[in-house]
């Protein structure tokens, strides 16, 4: 039978095919295989991998070091500034308006619906004036005044309570009343006694018991001079019309600035233009200032740690390949493809630093809090500094072994054996 000359050819390749001796192709190592090969190379080379993985940890550990520690820092900076009133505004009407100005009875909880505010209280003048005893002088309780108060105020101007409590929702509606630093240095209170004998203050002709003094309040001074009273008890004994005079808002300080464009309309609907709002604290733009700078310090310290690490790597991977070419001689010699020779390099190489991330993440951060809390400073791990510290240590060990890898797969097998 007979065939042209295109069927001629697809037998002749059809037949060459076939008595083409599988044994002689290239075996494809799976990737488990390839990864034993360079776990092998590590166990067999032990005290060398040890100080190889020793290095690389030290790199590695110096990157969360460096990183964790001027965070830690960078945070207790922050919060100090954020103890200025970064986050705070202070909302009221014009003192010298003439006719006075009235805020709207809600307009704390219309503040408080803003999407960025965080919490909003509000104060309120009762024009009123309190006594140390219903005998005293008027004239020695000047410059104190009796404010109404709501029961979350101290949330708002970042307040707390040197003895006693503050006004609760149960309290604020009986006559009870919370004490300024300077009013209580005035009236002779300087503690609030636990054995229940509380002291009492004369205010509209009715005693209020004294259930709390304040710390002072360097983000609202005008209430340490103060004598706080819970509002419904203020309306209820007082004679107070329920609406506020001054209302404190905080907010998220990314978005301080559109708070404040917006308050006045808020808080004030019919008059906006007659609220005054108190603009940022200078600390909020010391704060970003420092932040931006920090941030940037940051990631050079993490780049160059990284780098000092990623050259450690590759300076162990090139001797490994100088030292070891014997082996690869005879594992070309017996037919190791190109292709597997890289592949156990590049696995050896990322392992080695995968091993040494993982401990020098471990002794980093252990470094790191022991300093932190010796400094008193909150501990903080930046993302980077432990999840990418690892996966640095990786990409750095890709990185690295490429060039070992590649040179011992391009070694001549009677060349390296020769070598040898």
């Amino acid at each position: 039978m007979k065939h042209g000359p295109k069927g001629g050819e697809r037998g002749e390749r059809r037949v060459r095919r076939r008595l083409k001796d599988p044994v002689l192709r290239p075996v494809r190592l799976p990737f488990t295989d390839i990864l034993r090969l360079g776990l092998l190379g590590i166990r067999t080379r032990g005290p060398r991998a040890a100080l190889s993985a020793l290095g690389i940890s030290l790199g590695i550990a110096t990157l969360v070091v460096v990183t964790a520690v001027p965070a830690s820092s960078q945070r207790a900076l922050m919060d100090r500034l954020s103890a200025l009133g970064t986050d705070m505004l202070r909302v009221a009407p014009p003192a010298d308006s003439d006719p006075p100005v009235v805020l709207p009875a809600n307009a704390d909880a219309m503040a408080a619906r803003i999407g960025p505010v965080t919490s909003a209280s509000a104060v309120a003048n009762t024009h009123e004036t309190v006594l140390r005893s219903d005998r005293a002088d008027p004239s020695d309780a000047s410059g104190i005044s009796v404010l109404a108060a709501r029961t979350d105020l101290l949330r708002s101007v970042h307040g707390r309570v040197r003895s006693g409590s503050f006004l609760s929702p149960t309290t604020g509606r009986f006559p009870t009343v919370v004490l300024g630093s300077r009013a209580a240095a005035r009236l002779g209170y300087d503690r609030v006694r636990p054995d229940g004998q509380t002291g009492q203050v004369h205010i509209g002709g009715r005693w209020f018991a004294v259930i709390g003094i304040l710390d002072p309040l360097p983000l609202a001074p005008d209430l340490d001079a103060s004598v706080l009273v819970g509002w419904d008890a203020a309306r209820d004994q007082l004679g107070f019309d329920g609406r506020p005079t001054v209302v404190y808002v905080t907010a998220r300080e990314s978005r301080i600035e559109a708070v404040r464009a917006v308050l006045p309309a808020t808080v004030h609907p019919q008059l906006p233009g007659l609220v005054q709002v108190s603009r940022p604290s200078d600390a909020l733009a010391a704060k970003r200032a420092t932040q931006q700078t920090l941030s940037v310090l940051l990631l050079g310290l993490a780049g160059v740690a990284l780098l000092v690490g990623g050259v450690g790597v590759a300076n162990t991977m090139v001797v490994s390949v100088l030292e070891r070419r014997r082996e690869i001689g005879l594992r070309r010699a017996l037919g190791a493809s190109r292709r597997q020779i890289r592949g156990q390099f590049m696995a050896e190489s990322v392992a080695l630093s995968a091993l040494g991330g993982c401990a020098g993440t471990a002794l980093g951060a252990a470094v790191a809090a022991g300093y932190a809390v010796s400094q008193s400073w909150p501990v903080v791990f930046p993302r980077l500094a432990l999840v990418a510290g690892v996966l640095a240590a990786v990409v750095v060990g890709v990185a690295a072994g490429l060039y070992p890898a590649a040179r011992a797969s391009r070694l001549p097998p009677t060349e390296a054996l020769a070598a040898a």
